[in-house]
């Protein structure tokens, strides 16, 4: 089974590395408790509702390998149509906040399903995020 759809969007930036850091006492003793920033927030809410169409009726079956290839096609600002963006965010962090998102919305059981990707990311004159899920035998 392969599913492929393209979301016309600006992509994130903030990726799951943007988080705040809290610090408090407890008993006498410093603590500190990490907690997602507003902007990563609102990063994952808006991928939640860009793939929320995409979602499949039952997720891919736990066990079942899956192939994952993303293209990040970031606003091209006159940068030559489809040349690579070789400035961050890395490609790795994009990915964790999508590859979350598409496990809440039930495009597979586990995220560690995913046993190949193919990430890209460039400049577009049309922006948006292309995705691919292929269940592999």
């Amino acid at each position: 089974m392969t599913t492929q759809f393209f979301i016309p969007m600006r992509p994130p930036t903030t990726t799951h590395n943007a988080k705040e850091l809290h610090a408090y006492m407890k008993g006498g003793k410093p603590c500190a408790v990490l907690h997602d920033s507003s902007e990563l927030k609102a990063a994952r809410a808006k991928l939640h509702a860009y793939l929320a169409p995409h979602a499949p009726e039952k997720p891919i079956p736990a066990g079942r390998p899956v192939r994952l290839l993303v293209k990040w096609m970031f606003p091209a600002e006159g940068r030559p149509d489809g040349s690579w963006r070789t400035s961050k965010p890395d490609t790795d962090n994009l990915e964790k906040a999508l590859k979350d998102e598409m496990t809440r919305l039930h495009f597979w059981h586990d995220d560690a399903q995913v046993c190949s990707e193919i990430i890209e990311k460039f400049w577009a004159d049309i922006c948006g995020v292309f995705v691919q899920v292929e269940e592999l035998a």
